[in-house]
């Protein structure tokens, strides 16, 4: 298995779609290609082609969240995903990943480069930091999630208020109170959009009461 197989399967596939291959498609043909070398999978990520690194990204997820997948090649998963961030230029490359590739790597390590991640000047790497966390959230480990919130809650970039507002909320089922605790300090400064999507599950009294801390 390499890159080019890869890309000549994906237009076969696009052949019986007149308007663009489906993701449903692209993801399960990641799956397939899943024992592709990391090396050939770095070649699809600096593809100019949307659907060729959308298509990286996914192998790089499904790698990540093979139980058979070992602990080298997990860390060579990581490197080549950081490494490649400015490929990965959009949300739904950020999200198709982050949270197994990066967020399961950095689960039982230093998370310090997930804070380093929030700083950058680069927006998806930011939103990379948020959606990490996922991972976090999956095994009731919120705080981080919380943290790097508190980083980003001024943030400028649309697609990163919408991390934080999600990620939040996902970290609000399963611990309210924190969720309540973040709201009251940060609710009335927060971009209105992040306060709708951090909100969006609360009872309607709550949630009002936190958008009309915004007028």
């Amino acid at each position: 298995m390499n890159a080019e197989e890869f890309i000549e399967t994906l237009k076969i596939i696009g052949q019986d779609y007149s308007e663009g291959i489906p993701k449903r498609e692209l993801f399960s043909l990641a799956k397939t290609y899943q024992q592709i070398p990391v090396f050939e999978v770095i070649k699809l990520l600096k593809d100019e082609n949307d659907d060729h690194r959308l298509g990286a990204v996914s192998i790089l997820d499904w790698k990540a969240r093979n139980k058979k997948t070992t602990a080298e090649e997990r860390e060579a998963i990581y490197k080549a995903y950081m490494d490649n961030h400015e490929w990965i230029d959009n949300w739904g490359m950020v999200d198709r990943a982050a949270p197994f590739v990066v967020g399961r790597y950095l689960y039982h390590k230093d998370r310090k480069p997930s804070y380093d991640l929030a700083r950058s000047k680069n927006p998806m790497e930011r939103r990379t930091a948020m959606v990490s966390t996922y991972y976090f959230i999956r095994k009731n480990d919120v705080e981080d999630t919380f943290k790097i919130a508190e980083i980003l809650v001024n943030d400028v970039d649309e697609y990163v208020q919408k991390a934080v507002g999600s990620w939040v909320r996902e970290a609000g089922k399963r611990y309210e109170e924190k969720l309540i605790t973040f709201l009251n300090k940060y609710a009335s400064k927060m971009p209105r959009i992040m306060l709708r999507y951090a909100i969006e599950k609360l009872d309607k009294k709550t949630r009002e009461h936190y958008l009309n801390l915004k007028q």
